[in-house]
């Protein structure tokens, strides 16, 4: 399925190597230092910036190199391919939703350090890079892709778990009616776990893995896992610090399991 435009071709796997690397080291990072955004914000990580426009800046990478490269830097067959359009419509479907719909609706949002979105920013790059250009340019996905199980599968659950994280973070943007106050979320995924917002974002690329089932998307899996896996785990410790009466038996991700 892939274009033999091999000098590129290296190039983008060095990127998504390379975004692997930083994301294991990141995990064994954020294990022990919760990344200092939202809840954990300090302001020696560098000059805050309003939580909405860090937000809208950060993330704006994924969908303006996706537009790019579909509209002014396309291989033709592979944007004529239903399969390559039918993924990046994936991609795009939720970076619409998280550019430009999601930091509106933040609700009394604490403002981001400028070293992390910074950060955030040009892993937005490098991912929307990697994705876009693999769907735009690199691969070309056959028809009869359409009716592969995986193919099928992927996108189903992707949707599933866009509803999980969308549905989640309408329960949490409840809970943010005053400034600096903080509840137990209730309702939803949020009965099983504290990080139902994490769990339904890493079902979303995981399926979207198993969709393309190629590098690029097993790539972005691995590094959503790497990069908010440990936030959940740190905000199930923060709740049962501050909330005495936490529900014991409400796991930090995954359902009945961790």
């Amino acid at each position: 399925t892939i274009s033999p435009l091999s000098d590129e071709l290296f190039f983008h796997q060095i990127v998504a190597g390379c975004l692997c690397l930083f994301s294991t080291v990141s995990f064994f990072l954020l294990l022990l230092i919760p990344a200092p955004y939202g809840r954990y914000s300090q302001s020696t990580w560098g000059f805050l910036i309003p939580a909405k426009l860090a937000w809208i800046i950060q993330e704006s990478p994924n969908l303006i190199l996706s537009f790019l490269f579909f509209f002014f830097f396309p291989n033709p067959n592979s944007v004529r391919s239903l399969p390559n359009d039918i993924l990046l419509f994936l991609f795009v479907f939720h970076y619409t939703y998280r550019t430009l719909i999601y930091p509106l609706r933040i609700r009394n949002g604490k403002p981001t350090p400028f070293f992390v979105f910074l950060m955030a920013y040009i892993f937005c790059l490098a991912n929307g890079y990697l994705q876009a250009r693999f769907l735009c340019h690199l691969a070309v996905y056959p028809q009869q892709y359409l009716y592969d199980p995986r193919f099928i599968l992927g996108v189903v659950i992707f949707f599933i778990g866009w509803g999980i994280n969308f549905h989640s973070d309408n329960i949490l943007r409840e809970l943010r009616r005053n400034e600096n106050t903080y509840g137990i979320p209730r309702g939803g995924l949020f009965e099983y776990v504290s990080g139902a917002n994490f769990f339904g974002e890493i079902l979303e690329w995981s399926c979207y893995a198993i969709a393309m089932w190629d590098y690029p998307a097993f790539t972005f899996a691995f590094t959503t896992i790497a990069n908010i896996g440990p936030r959940a785990w740190h905000h199930h410790q923060w709740y049962i610090r501050h909330f005495p009466r936490y529900p014991a038996d409400r796991k930090a991700l995954i359902p009945f399991v961790f």
